[in-house]
């Protein structure tokens, strides 16, 4: 095996950060499985892969990571057809907006079946593959969104900060079985999360709801700000690239000035005034319950 024929298995590989990655990866050289739970958004990643010259490099399959059955089968294949998985990328995701008031129980339940628990159903479903060859590398796609809250994201950013615990903790377990935990930090970045695939709460255009203005307001600073947006995801994509392929990565990777810049910032700054500007960027000074 050269340094580049190594098998990746990635996760959300429909758009965004996933499909930038396994392009990235195969192009390299690697042997890449790109998942997505909907086979029927493939064609960007093809149309991409065969522009590249990379088609012979990427296997898409169907794999939805709240369903065990079909990351059995996704994981079974692999090791049948190339009998290892040297890296595992736990990118699929998405961010649920809404104040916690207008949250139901299901979007709570959603947001962490996927961010949290899917993470989890594919690490088990690996961890036990790369630990009986005593090597391998599990990258976590979080979020600078695991440094501090934001309003009307209390689902996501729990999920996020949820995921930073858990790599922590499976670092220091599969270290002595020679297996890499490292996560991926990146700020915002112009993929697809705040616009084909922003997703709501329940009651978020519900006009009785306490945060009816408040939640207009959000989105309308949330809209101008994603079309202002001129970073390009391929940064994440090339660091991903270079964490695979780096012999000692760091475990923390805060990816973007941005994202340093917010996590410098709520290390040094006191949480009251950190919230104080947070609420008048987004509320215009005037935040009302």
């Amino acid at each position: 095996m050269t340094v580049r024929s190594r098998v990746v298995l990635i996760t959300g590989c429909s758009s965004g950060f996933g499909m930038l990655a396994a392009l990235r990866l195969a192009g390299a050289g690697c042997c890449v499985y790109a998942t997505m739970r909907d086979l029927g958004k493939r064609a960007a990643i093809d149309g991409e892969a065969a522009r590249r010259g990379c088609s012979a490099n990427i296997r898409v399959r169907a794999l939805d990571v709240t369903d065990t059955a079909s990351i059995k089968r996704v994981v079974e294949e692999i090791m049948t057809v190339d009998g290892r998985i040297d890296v595992l990328i736990n990118n699929a995701g998405f961010g649920i907006g809404g104040f916690f008031e207008d949250l139901s129980d299901e979007d709570w339940r959603r947001q962490f079946d996927t961010n949290f628990f899917g993470v989890l159903n594919m690490t088990r479903a690996v961890a036990a593959r790369m630990r009986l060859s005593s090597s391998g590398r599990i990258i976590n796609i979080s979020s600078m969104a695991a440094y501090s809250g934001t309003p009307a994201f209390s689902a996501y950013v729990s999920s996020k900060w949820a995921l930073e615990g858990f790599s922590e903790c499976l670092y220091m377990e599969l270290k002595p079985f020679n297996i890499d935990v490292i996560l991926v930090e990146p700020g915002s970045y112009r993929t697809r999360i705040f616009e084909d695939n922003a997703r709501y709460a329940e009651g978020f255009f519900e006009p009785n709801s306490p945060y009816f203005a408040l939640s207009r307001r959000l989105n309308d600073f949330i809209s101008a700000r994603v079309k202002k947006n001129e970073r390009d995801p391929v940064d994440v994509a090339k660091h991903i690239e270079n964490i695979v392929f780096t012999a000692h990565p760091r475990f923390r990777n805060i990816i973007g000035v941005v994202a340093k810049l917010r996590a410098w910032t709520v290390r040094h700054v006191p949480f009251e005034f950190y919230a104080w500007t947070v609420q008048k960027a987004l509320f215009n000074g005037k935040p009302r319950a």
